[in-house]
């Protein structure tokens, strides 16, 4: 788990967050794409439009997956579904 200082309260990791993954693992972590067509955004919408799961947990929460796809602009999976077949090369 990450430490709270480096979580972005609406989903992911802060900029301090990225910065302490990229010095303790080597990774260059990116921040999300909230519009545009690019490669990036496309793929993630078609990785995480095919997500099982729900958006919600039993008490009414945003999971994870509802977090991050908000934080990718897309408002379901139906969405992000929809933006990647749109969207997809060749």
């Amino acid at each position: 788990m990450v430490a709270k200082k480096h979580q972005n309260p609406s989903g992911g990791l802060n900029e301090a967050g990225r910065k302490h993954f990229k010095r303790t693992e080597g990774s260059n972590l990116k921040r999300p794409q909230r519009t545009g067509s690019d490669g990036r955004r496309v793929s993630f919408a078609a990785r995480f439009g095919g997500m099982a799961g729900p958006l919600k947990d039993s008490k009414g929460r945003p999971t994870r997956l509802k977090l991050a796809l908000k934080k990718w602009g897309f408002g379901s999976k139906e969405a992000a579904r929809n933006f990647a077949a749109k969207n997809k090369k060749g």
